[in-house]
């Protein structure tokens, strides 16, 4: 009965540890004071705001997500005032689940900087992402190329430049 009841509550944490993990959607690290792993439930609950946007098939879409400044804020970046000086050679890069990889200046999402919002989108039109695109992509509103339009966003990491 003792290795019956070992083997179950092996069986259950193993269960949860994978559930837990399968949950983490995203994560921001690097140069932060409070590292972020959020779920789908902690990004709902953010800020959030819509852009309107050429997609790839050069039709206006209208997605909706949260600001990555926002991610950032929570994240204990330098942004606003303090972004001045060495702070200013830090950079975001956004890594995606299949290795893909893309940098951001920091002024580049700061609202103190720029007027142009970049997101980290949940929707387009209203409707959810595809699987094939989400659950998570980034949104540059106003490029030229969408090369920074990252799909399936699974990472924040700050680093600073030498």
């Amino acid at each position: 009965m003792l290795k019956f009841t070992y083997a179950l509550l092996t069986l259950i944490f193993s269960l949860l540890t994978i559930y837990g993990r399968a949950q983490t959607l995203l994560t921001v690290s690097g140069e932060v004071t409070k590292p972020l792993t959020l779920q789908a439930t902690d990004l709902k609950a953010m800020p959030h705001a819509d852009v309107t946007a050429k997609d790839h098939d050069e039709k206006e879409h209208r997605y909706s997500g949260v600001p990555l400044s926002e991610l950032l804020k929570q994240a204990g970046v330098t942004l606003g005032a303090q972004l001045r000086g060495k702070n200013l050679r830090k950079y975001v890069v956004v890594k995606a689940a299949d290795d893909y990889e893309v940098v951001f200046a920091l002024p580049e999402l700061d609202p103190e900087f720029t007027t142009r919002t970049v997101l980290l989108i949940d929707s387009v039109d209203g409707q959810p992402l595809g699987q094939d695109v989400g659950p998570y992509r980034i949104a540059v509103p106003g490029e030229k190329k969408m090369a920074r339009w990252v799909r399936q966003v699974k990472t924040l990491e700050v680093r600073v430049a030498n």
